[in-house]
């Protein structure tokens, strides 16, 4: 400091001190935080790894992620993917192993088409189930885990549906049940 300023004031004033404090308080609290996180980590989400230099610890995958579309009825719709949900005020996030994968449900005319992001497996690994109006995408491989369950807009023919992947990429399309059309009553003369 300069020596324009009176002596009692250099040794009050202090500001880079102060800094250098907060940011020692901010090194302890994220430390610690850590150290919680990694506790509370789901066991699966945790490998050890041996390679030549010994054994690393790997944690994940840990994916978060939401994306913003605009509804039919002009308002926003925010739809979250990954395995990590946001805590409530004051509480930690929660983790699963399985992650959810971001989807698109397209309601059309004579069919439902589903698509949804499920990079990193083989077709194989995929398996799609139908009950009543939902369906529900499950993957487990030693590498990755997802799974979904989507509420369906109509009824749909689980018997006459196709799927295919590409690359990461997951299109299901479901033929709408036909409607048993109406009785109409017919006038006698």
């Amino acid at each position: 400091m300069s020596d324009d300023f009176p002596a009692w004031w250099r040794r009050r004033w202090r500001p880079f001190e102060l800094i250098d404090e907060m940011m020692r308080e901010f090194e302890r609290w994220f430390e610690e935080e850590f150290r919680r996180f990694e506790r509370e980590l789901p066991k699966d989400l945790v490998r050890e790894v041996r390679t030549p230099t010994g054994v690393r610890r790997e944690i994940g995958p840990i994916v978060y992620g939401y994306s913003i579309t605009i509804g039919p009825d002009g308002r926003p719709v925010v739809r979250e993917f990954g395995n990590v949900r946001p805590g409530r005020r004051g509480e930690p996030p929660m983790l699963k192993v399985e992650r959810e994968p971001l989807v698109d449900v397209l309601d059309e005319e004579d069919k439902v088409r589903v698509v949804a992001e499920v990079p990193g497996v083989r077709k194989e690994d995929i398996n799609l189930n139908v009950l009543d109006s939902r369906l529900v995408i499950r993957v487990e491989t030693e590498q990755r885990r997802y799974y979904k369950e989507i509420d369906l807009p109509a009824e749909v023919d689980a018997d006459n549906s196709k799927a295919s992947y590409n690359n990461g990429v997951l299109e299901v399309t479901l033929p709408k049940k036909v409607a048993k059309r109406p009785t109409r009553q017919i006038k006698v003369d």
